[in-house]
Order: structure tokens, then C-alpha cells, then sequence
């Protein structure tokens, strides 16, 4: 008699079960499935930018998400194992003492997470298990492009015109009721109680999973139509409901950007197809051309630009002490609250490359650690490509501060909030 076939579920930026390919797979392929979380407590570390991986915004975040999840498994009767330390040693355990023949797990493609994956995968061969690893990230499978990723434009126009209208989205995939898993004790994430509270000037009180996370997408669709106004009010600074404030569950992974399609053409089909509805689809490509990108180069986006090498500077403008009001009071809400508008951290993106001439990785690197948002594509892509390394022929992006300000905050009333 055959023994039962076991896989290990590793979730990492994919906690959900609805739109989850590692997990129908994991399913359909096994006889019993145990979902885990390992969290590498060496991201509590400075790094050599002098910032931590994870900072207390984004640990609360990962936290509630992580419950979240926990609480959806238990009620299809798993749960979820969460452990601690190295992954290239705590899994291969969790491995070895479940007798685990295949780890279902989300697709690397940055550098630091691909190496972590190769360590895990070679430690692997030790107790006879292997690696199955599946997109979870994007809104299109990289195989249906009509291009190998080698042939990724270099531009996004390009991109964009070359799949738009031509590549399907796939269906998103149905949430299983049942997930058939051995008995998981309780979740215990005391590791994570670095609490902290956001001010109380924050637009916004972001709470981890995917429960949050619809609840946020019926609010900014159906409560308030701001859909249908995204394009006229994206670049806004002040309230909820200027942006759709989705990056947040998308960079856990508490929502896929495939349901947040499928609502957008669910909406059109109520409300109307305008611009706006069509700018948030526009933005979710941004989104995957970044992906794909580290995929084609993986290196390009951490590349120093050989002008900016000081960092006289650079603690000014973390604690927005730099006086320039516009761009102090986007620090302070990013110090204060985890989180800075689009438009706003264009601007002190610019200014700390271009005004103060400090090597950009320095800013990508705090706002990894700052960011309840923070995704390592679109944050390093975005920082490469305001630092005229990323994929883009024009080199210098320089924002006029005070004219920025003059346009996105004609009031003051940005500055006036966040200088008091």
C-alpha cells in the first residue's frame, strides 16, 4: 500500500486561497496539503543602505494578513504553520518531518528572492523533495505574451501596445472549500508584535487580507463609483478615495490583480467603460512590465548610477528635515504612516537623486522598509527608473519641487497638515 503523497504550501506574496495556482495545484496533484509561512527573521536586519528589509508598518501589516489567511485555511478545514529563520534550513525541516515529496511555492524573479530560492531548492535534494514553483504575481501569465522575455521591449509604450487588446487574462481561479490538510495547531505570530499605529493624519488605515481587501475594492467601486474618476484624481495627496489604495493587499498578495480585472469589467458593465476605468488596468500593466522585467534583467534595477555616490543628506530627508516643505511633509507621512502618494514619491525620489545627489538605492532601500505597500518590483523599478537606470532611454527626471507643489498642493493644505 502506497503511503499518501504530502506537499508543503509555501505562501510568501500570495496569501489568499481565491486566484491561488500553487494551492489548486498543490491540490489537485496530492493527497494532503499543509500550508506555511516562514519568516526570515535576518529581514529584521539593517542592510548595507542602513535600512531593515521589514519595518514595524509593514510587520503589522504581514501580521494581520497573515491571521487573515490563517482564519480562511481553518475554515476549509486546514491552517497555517508558521515558522521561523532561515528558510534554506527552517523548510527543509518542516520537509524532512513531514515526509513532504513537493513545496508548491509563488515564482521568484528578483535576485535577493531567487538566490534564497536556489538555497532552499539545493537543500531539498537531502530529504527527497522538490520544488514546484507557479505566476501568482501578475495579471498575465509571462508564457502568453507574444514575445519571449527576452525580447521585453525596453520601453513600456511598446509593451503596452504589444499586449493590450492582444493577451487574454486568464479566469480567476475559484476559492476550493475544502483543503485536505493533517490537524495544524494554533497560529502563533508573537514574533510580529511590533505594533505600532499609524498617525492619525493617515488617509487611510490599511488592515491586512483579503476579507480587507474586498471590502476595500466594494468601497472604492460600488460606494463610492471613484472608478470612475481614477484618471482625474490619482494624482491627489489628501483623503481615502483619490487613489484606489490597492498596493497594498496587492503586494501581499491578499488580492490578485486578476480579480481586481475582473471587477473593473464587472463595474463597466454597471457604470460604463471610460478612461478612468480603463487608467487602473493601464496601471496594473505598469505593474507586470516591471515584473517581467526582472525577469528579462534581474540585475539592471539595483544598479548604482555612476553621478550619485553621497549620502550627505540622506537623514534629512528620511525624518523631512531637508526644508523643502513640499517634499519634508511627504517624509513625515511616510515615516509617520507607511504610506506617500504616487505623486509624492515621484517628487522625493527626485529630489534626494537629483538634488541632493545620493545614490538612489540608499531611497529604494528605506522605502522597502518603510512602505506597508512595498512590492520589489515596482519599488525598485520605479526608483531605477527616476534614477535614469531603469528601462527607459531618457536619463534624468529632474521635478521642479516647488512647481509640483504649486500644482498638486496650490493650497498648501498637503504641507499645512503634515508641517504641524
Amino acid at each position: 500500500m502506497s503511503s499518501k503523497k504530502t506537499a508543503l504550501l509555501w505562501f510568501k506574496t500570495n496569501l489568499r486561497l481565491r486566484d491561488n495556482e500553487c494551492l489548486t495545484r498543490a491540490m489537485a496533484e496530492n493527497d494532503q496539503v499543509i500550508p506555511f509561512y516562514c519568516f526570515d527573521d535576518r529581514l529584521l536586519a539593517a542592510t548595507q543602505y542602513g535600512a531593515r528589509k521589514i519595518g514595524a508598518f509593514r510587520l503589522k501589516f504581514l501580521k494581520e494578513s497573515l491571521q487573515q489567511l490563517d482564519e480562511e485555511l481553518r475554515a476549509a478545514g486546514s491552517g497555517l504553520f508558521f515558522i521561523i529563520g532561515p528558510p534554506e534550513k527552517q523548510i527543509i525541516e518542516l520537509a524532512k518531518i513531514h515526509g513532504a515529496q513537493t513545496i508548491y511555492a509563488e515564482k521568484e524573479v528578483a535576485p535577493e528572492e531567487l538566490a534564497l530560492q536556489a538555497k532552499v531548492e539545493a537543500g531539498l535534494f537531502s530529504v527527497n523533495c522538490k520544488l514546484k514553483v507557479f505566476e501568482c504575481r501578475n495579471l498575465f501569465y509571462s508564457g502568453d505574451l507574444p514575445f519571449p522575455l527576452g525580447q521585453l521591449p525596453e520601453v513600456f509604450t511598446e509593451f503596452r501596445k504589444k499586449t493590450e487588446n492582444i493577451v487574454s487574462v486568464r479566469a480567476v481561479i475559484p476559492k476550493p472549500k475544502a483543503i485536505p490538510s493533517p490537524t495544524i495547531g494554533a497560529l502563533d505570530l508573537s514574533v510580529l508584535a511590533w505594533n505600532t499605529e499609524a498617525d492619525e493624519r493617515a488617509v487611510i488605515v490599511f488592515k491586512g487580507g483579503s476579507v480587507a481587501a474586498h471590502e476595500r475594492l466594494r468601497h472604492y467601486f460600488y460606494k463610492t463609483q471613484g472608478l470612475s474618476v481614477y484618471k482625474e484624481t490619482r494624482n491627489g495627496m489628501l483623503g481615502e478615495d483619490y487613489s484606489s489604495k490597492f498596493s497594498a493587499w496587492l503586494s501581499v498578495g491578499c488580492i490578485s490583480p486578476r480579480e481586481i480585472y475582473e471587477e473593473v469589467k464587472n463595474y463597466e458593465k454597471v457604470f460604463g467603460a471610460n478612461d478612468s476605468t480603463y487608467w487602473l488596468i493601464f496601471e496594473l500593466l505598469w505593474r507586470d512590465y516591471f515584473g517581467f522585467y526582472l525577469q528579462k534583467d534581474k540585475l539592471r534595477f539595483f544598479r548604482q548610477a555612476s553621478q550619485l555616490k553621497s549620502t550627505v543628506g540622506l537623514n534629512a530627508w528620511k525624518e523631512g528635515r531637508t526644508g523643502e516643505p513640499f517634499i519634508d511633509a511627504n517624509m513625515t507621512e511616510l515615516r509617520l504612516t507607511g504610506f506617500m502618494s504616487n505623486r509624492g514619491r515621484q517628487n522625493v525620489a527626485s529630489y534626494l537623486c537629483n538634488n541632493l545627489k545620493v545614490d538612489w538605492r540608499y531611497g529604494a532601500a528605506y522605502f522597502e522598509q518603510q512602505l506597508i505597500d512595498y512590492d520589489v518590483c515596482s519599488n525598485w523599478g520605479n526608483w531605477a527608473y527616476l534614477a535614469g537606470v531603469g528601462n527607459d532611454p531618457r536619463a534624468n527626471r529632474y521635478f521642479n519641487t516647488a512647481k509640483q507643489a504649486a500644482i498638486y498642493d496650490p493650497q498648501g493644505r498637503y504641507v499645512q497638515l503634515w508641517t504641524r
